[in-house]
């Protein structure tokens, strides 16, 4: 009964995963480090990955050390970008 019902789980989950991915193109996907190094290109892409509700800067500051801006945003989250000038979360 177990082997059985782990492998309804495993099938429902590959179903799942499947389902999902038919909604989304494959030319759509995009990562945060792949967007362009603009606080605008940010806020377009965040916005678009909360489901089209607007997020926005609360707050900037400047690291000390690295001399990056750092921005909080309405989303919970602080955004900086790297060396390479590719965003991530800090």
């Amino acid at each position: 009964m177990i082997i059985f019902l782990q492998k309804t789980i495993s099938n429902f989950y590959i179903l799942l995963k499947d389902i999902s991915q038919a909604f989304v193109k494959e030319n759509e996907e995009q990562w945060l480090h792949d967007i362009a190094p603009t606080l605008t290109a940010l806020i377009n892409y965040l916005t678009r990955e909360n489901n089209g509700i607007r997020v926005y800067t609360i707050k900037d500051a400047v690291h000390v050390k690295t001399g990056k801006t750092i921005y909080n945003m309405s989303n919970g989250l602080a955004y900086s970008t790297d060396t390479n000038s590719k965003w991530f979360v800090v």
